[in-house]
């Protein structure tokens, strides 16, 4: 791909400007910032609990609805967790920001401090499945088995760009330079609320309580011996 990819605080885009600006409205957070007001068009919630695996939902919010409460869920209050949240009346897929050019700050100081980082979030298809996907190879085996022990398709995407498999996707980014990113379809994730789409709020059912602690066990089981929390 012809161009040169835009810097990225110390670290530069993995994607060239051209491609970047093509998928999403702003390359960055840094360009965001400049358009967006924090606190009416967007949050940014973070958690820090000094856990070896870290759960972002960097699309959250409104963005991708849904992984904000998912990634609450699976973090309870053992990992670090984090969460940039859309909050516009409409049109919030304007804040995605790639997953390869993610540079919040608050964001990368809190992987930093982690082993690993497990990224939620969600994809458009009607079938209900998790896609599991990073470098994280040892933790995605686990969480393979845990989620498929309670009922939850697991398998790779077909769509290379939705496998979490660039060195500078935000899931690899922690201290291993290894994680793990579920894509969540649109089927399973209206399974884990009584209305997905509802303006109101988002009300859980039983089942993302399954979800998250068949997530929270793989990383146990991968990290048995060790301190997660």
């Amino acid at each position: 791909m012809a161009g040169k990819g835009k810097t990225r605080g110390n670290r530069p885009c993995a994607l060239p400007l051209t491609v970047a600006a093509m998928a999403d409205r702003y390359p960055s957070y840094h360009a965001l910032r400049q358009n967006e007001v924090e606190g009416r068009d967007y949050a940014i919630a973070v958690q820090q609990r000094q856990s070896r695996v870290a759960i972002l939902a960097p699309h959250g919010g409104f963005i991708e609805t849904g992984t904000t409460a998912i990634a609450a869920a699976i973090a309870a209050d053992v990992l670090s967790y984090y969460s940039f949240c859309g909050l516009k009346p409409g049109n919030n897929q304007d804040l995605h920001i790639t997953s390869t050019c993610f540079d919040e700050p608050r964001c990368h100081a809190l992987i930093a401090t982690a082993h690993s980082v497990l990224t939620v979030h969600g994809e458009k298809s009607s079938r209900d499945v998790v896609f599991l996907g990073g470098l994280d190879e040892a933790l995605g085996t686990h969480l393979e088995r845990t989620l498929g022990a309670c009922g939850f398709a697991v398998e790779p995407h077909h769509n290379p760009r939705l496998q979490g498999r660039h060195a500078q996707n935000i899931c690899n980014l922690g201290q291993s330079g290894r994680g793990v990113q579920l894509e969540l379809s649109r089927g399973l994730r209206s399974s884990l609320f009584l209305d997905h789409n509802s303006a109101a709020g988002l009300v859980a059912t039983p089942r993302l309580q399954v979800f998250a602690q068949a997530v929270r066990q793989g990383i146990q089981e991968c990290y048995a011996g060790t301190r997660t929390a």
